[in-house]
């Protein structure tokens, strides 16, 4: 059997040299362990609260607006955070292009939108609702929901779903 199958055995091969027996040796082992890997337990979203508890604490005391997504399956489990923007001290400029392009990247079913506000007080501006509305017209064009825009201040957070503007 070629999984248990040794250097000499596999350099014994027609055609089969010292290089190539150790790269189809690297391949089996890479094979096995892939196969012994564990699935991680993977955070799940039930709630605002949820979205920004995962992420406050490297948010809060950030000096630069970041606006960051949480890529989610259909089970809402996180299955990839991505920072897509740094803005400035009170602006972020956000394209729907960045955001989806990782989100077909990834296969995610849906996304939370997050931004933290320098100033610690996460009320939404103008703009945060309109980005916000924008997205998510986007998002039901394209097929990938965008369940949430949460603004993250100084140990606060505001959910614009909670507050009615999805």
């Amino acid at each position: 059997m070629l999984m248990n199958a040794s250097l000499e055995e596999l350099t014994k091969i027609k055609g089969v040299g010292e290089a190539k027996a150790i790269q189809l040796l690297a391949a089996i082992e890479l094979g096995k362990r892939i196969a012994n890997m564990k699935n991680e337990e993977r955070y799940v979203i039930h709630s605002p609260e949820d979205g920004a508890n995962y992420v406050m604490e490297e948010m809060r005391f950030l000096t630069q607006e970041h606006f960051v997504c949480l890529f989610l399956n259909t089970k809402n489990e996180v299955i990839h955070k991505q920072t897509i923007f740094i803005g400035s001290l009170n602006a972020s400029i956000v394209h729907p292009r960045e955001l989806f392009k990782e989100a077909f990247r990834r296969s995610a079913a849906s996304m939370i939108c997050l931004h933290n506000h320098p100033s610690g007080n996460p009320e939404p501006s103008r703009e945060d609702i309109e980005v916000t509305r924008r997205l998510v017209e986007c998002g039901r064009i394209l097929g990938v929901d965008v369940l949430d825009h949460i603004i993250i201040g100084d140990k606060r957070y505001v959910s614009l779903k909670e507050k009615g503007y999805l």
